[in-house]
């Protein structure tokens, strides 16, 4: 369309010639009378929103070289003897919901919910460990779901529980994790 006007490119239409697109931090200036003189839809679809997002990928972005990731070690797991049973089933009760990937959030609060209140203290403290040792969730929810053998040190009746529970054979729909409504309800 000529050196200066609409032009549209790969990632959406740019104010500008092709060449002010591949120049990265230049500021494009528009006289007052030519923004006015577009319709608000167009002002934002064919000045604003090219220049503040452009849609892509270009794919000559360097290497990354992790020099930047800083690696936090996490204290190590501790178990905790004098703790009151139900002090210990309420706490794994919020770390089973509050993980750091959804499926585990899923997966691990659905099986608190089902299994806590029947467990006895070395249960309960077999699944504080599963839970909170191993440094990556994903590992935990490989072994439920049986995409990668259990270390033996958490191999355990609490583990078989986890991966029976998971293998869900009552075929319940699993989408998100329960309403708390249940804590205060009445035992049956």
């Amino acid at each position: 369309m000529g050196d200066r006007g609409f032009w549209r490119g790969g990632g959406g239409v740019c104010w500008g010639s092709p060449a002010v697109q591949e120049q990265p931090g230049l500021t494009l200036s528009v006289s007052l009378s030519q923004l006015c003189s577009l319709p608000g839809r167009a002002l934002c679809r064919h000045v604003v929103w090219p220049v503040c997002l452009q849609r892509g990928y270009r794919g000559d972005s360097p290497r990354d070289s992790g020099k930047d990731v800083l690696e936090i070690p996490l204290p190590p797991w501790q178990e905790r003897p004098d703790e009151p049973l139900e002090t210990k089933r309420a706490r794994l009760l919020y770390e089973s919901r509050k993980r750091g990937m959804l499926e585990n959030c899923i997966l691990l609060s659905l099986f608190a919910k089902e299994n806590l209140n029947r467990m006895s203290e070395q249960q309960l403290n077999l699944y504080d460990r599963l839970i909170n040792e191993p440094s990556n969730d994903w590992d935990i929810y490989y072994w439920a779901t049986e995409a990668k053998p259990t270390p033996a040190e958490f191999e355990n009746d609490v583990m078989a529980m986890l991966r029976e529970f998971a293998k869900n054979k009552k075929r319940e729909q699993r989408l998100r994790q329960p309403d708390l409504e249940y804590l205060f309800e009445p035992p049956h």
